[in-house]
């Protein structure tokens, strides 16, 4: 199975041995990879929605792995057992998706020892989550794709520092490390910003006045975070 670079991103976070338990596996290409490359013992790929299981489960069995991944219907982790998994997977879903998942299964989440996470939307949100819960920061890394860009998370149980609001929304670790692909994001989204900053300089009404003043404070917490990766870097 060849992933896509966001995927393999994903899957190399995960440790060798693991039992993994993917979250909304959608066609199973992540669990199948992590069986054919024996990176783990035993996975079990969930989803909520019954079609994608169908077409995991028919991807798996066209792969010859289903004594390797089990298939299961689930509204996040509450189809898990107690001792079933050590590792959670939870790639390209909404922030307050992956934070609800958290929420609602505390037992099933204090066992769990590894998070790899991949969210698609209030990436702050869940990294502010996570620091505030008992969760500490492992691993983390920005993938871009197809002109998309992707953080990559894995967390573990433990302490945090409290996180600054720029560290909040472009990654204390990825800033620290001087991460490549996030100052490519950093310069890419300044530009963008700075462009519809300009563009509604010229426009009149008070909704054009309020989006002003919410890209006058991106921009600033923006550079706020270059300011910081150029620290990192001298």
């Amino acid at each position: 199975m060849e992933l896509s670079k966001r995927l393999a991103s994903v899957a190399s976070l995960v440790r060798e041995g693991a039992l993994a338990a993917d979250v909304g596996t959608d066609h199973g290409y992540v669990p199948i990879y992590l069986a054919q490359t024996g990176k783990c013992r035993h996975i079990i790929a969930m989803d909520v929605n019954p079609g994608p299981l169908l077409r995991a489960s028919e991807h798996i069995r066209e792969h010859g792995l289903n004594h390797r991944i089990e298939t299961r219907l689930s509204d996040g982790l509450k189809a898990l057992r107690t001792g079933e998994a050590d590792t959670m997977i939870a790639a390209g879903m909404g922030g307050g998706l992956v934070i609800r998942i958290l929420e609602e299964s505390p037992e099933i989440v204090k066992e769990i020892q590894e998070f790899i996470l991949q969210p698609q939307s209030e990436i702050h949100k869940v990294r502010a989550y996570l620091s505030q819960t008992g969760f500490r920061l492992a691993e983390e890394k920005m993938i871009e794709e197809e002109g998309k860009f992707y953080p990559v998370m894995k967390w573990i149980h433990g302490k945090e520092p409290a996180y600054s609001e720029p560290e909040l929304y472009y990654g204390r670790k990825l800033l620290a490390d001087r991460d490549l692909v996030l100052y490519q994001f950093l310069v890419r989204e300044e530009g963008r910003m700075e462009s519809i900053y300009q563009r509604l300089k010229e426009q009149s009404g008070e909704g054009a006045r309020r989006r002003l003043r919410e890209i006058d404070r991106e921009l600033v917490r923006l550079r706020q975070a270059m300011a910081l990766y150029q620290h990192c870097f001298a």
